[in-house]
């Protein structure tokens, strides 16, 4: 992966966007700090990856690779999306039918995460 930027800070750690050297396509990787070094830590990251790895759908981010350092972070690598909710939601006036769109959108991953066993609690 090269050109790495940062792009935020997430629930587990440091986004950086980058472009992958076999593909060419942008991709995200998520750094997750110290992931092993409490019990709870260990069983957050271990649940994330499990979730990313088995659950498939449109609007569900998907995982393309995983990796670990030499100082046992670990890096989860997914596409690359535009911008995300909150930048979207404050960047300008949204017109109702925009919203709606976006709303059916979250729903619609919403219900699958939900047919699968998985409440989400980090919206």
């Amino acid at each position: 992966y090269v050109d790495l930027q940062p792009v935020g800070m997430g629930a587990f750690g440091l986004v950086c966007s980058a472009k992958d050297e076999l593909t060419g396509l942008p991709v995200a990787i998520k750094k997750i700090m110290k992931p092993f070094s409490t019990p709870v830590l260990s069983k957050r990251t271990y649940r994330e990856l499990k979730l990313l790895k088995h659950l498939k759908h449109e609007n569900i981010i998907s995982l393309s690779d995983i990796f670990i350092s030499p100082l046992e972070d670990i890096y989860f690598v997914t596409e690359l999306l535009g911008t995300d909710l909150h930048r979207l939601l404050t960047s300008r006036p949204l017109d109702k039918q925009f919203i709606q769109y976006f709303l059916y959108q979250i729903l619609r991953g919403l219900k699958y995460l939900h047919s699968a066993g998985v409440v989400h609690r980090d919206l």
